[in-house]
């Protein structure tokens, strides 16, 4: 989902190019930062993990807050430009609605936990990362609301209601499901919650049409 590489520690001393570089060193981080939490990760365990000298790490981000809000901007990011893709993946709605719930469990089911850095960070306390999160939040809903008012005619404040409720019910049933172990495939997971979700915004009309759900 993203240009960072999950890595095997590194000899020190291996010379790469500096954005290959400041790349392993996101990936390092990533690893640490999703298995420690952020402040229980320190930045030697990040350096040690990338193979490097802190030095070489603190060329490349001046501190453990930079590391980390630099993550959070590429995987919130990758979240929308996933979520962006599925709206124009299909003119029919309901796979529409389907495409756009498969985004949210691919990210949550994607191997390097990234989504613990958007919706798990234990430093929402932070303004930087408070602010990041809500502003993919809000980003992801706004392209909903589009489609939603597009189709159905309803009012702007109407329409990102739904789209809050719509994105947020799939984040947060994509990260139940990813974490309750169980033996539903995401195709299946994804199907339920789409039917779940059809049944109610089915209920509003293609704009322009009298009745009938916006198919």
């Amino acid at each position: 989902m993203t240009a960072i590489e999950h890595t095997e520690a590194r000899p020190r001393g291996t010379r790469l190019p500096r954005r290959a570089r400041r790349n392993q060193l996101l990936g390092a981080a990533q690893e640490v930062f999703v298995a420690q939490g952020y402040h229980a990760a320190a930045m030697d365990d990040i350096a040690e993990r990338a193979g490097v000298s802190k030095p070489v790490l603190y060329q490349h981000f001046p501190g453990k807050l930079d590391l980390y809000l630099a993550l959070l901007d590429q995987h919130c990011e990758s979240l929308l430009d996933a979520v962006r893709t599925a709206l124009a993946s299909t003119t029919e709605n309901k796979l529409r609605v389907t495409a756009t719930m498969d985004a949210y469990f691919a990210y949550v089911q994607d191997k390097g936990g990234a989504f613990r850095l958007v919706f798990e960070s234990d430093l929402t306390n932070e303004p930087a990362v408070r602010e990041r999160v809500d502003k993919v939040s809000l980003q992801c809903a706004e392209a909903i609301s589009e489609v939603i008012a597009e189709d159905t005619g309803l009012p702007k404040e109407q329409s990102m209601l739904l789209a809050v409720g719509l994105g947020g019910v799939s984040q947060v049933v994509a990260r139940y499901w990813l974490g309750s172990g169980g033996t539903i495939a995401r195709e299946e997971a994804v199907q339920l919650l789409t039917s779940l979700a059809w049944r109610g915004i089915a209920g509003f009309p293609l704009h322009g049409t009298e009745g009938g759900a916006p198919h």
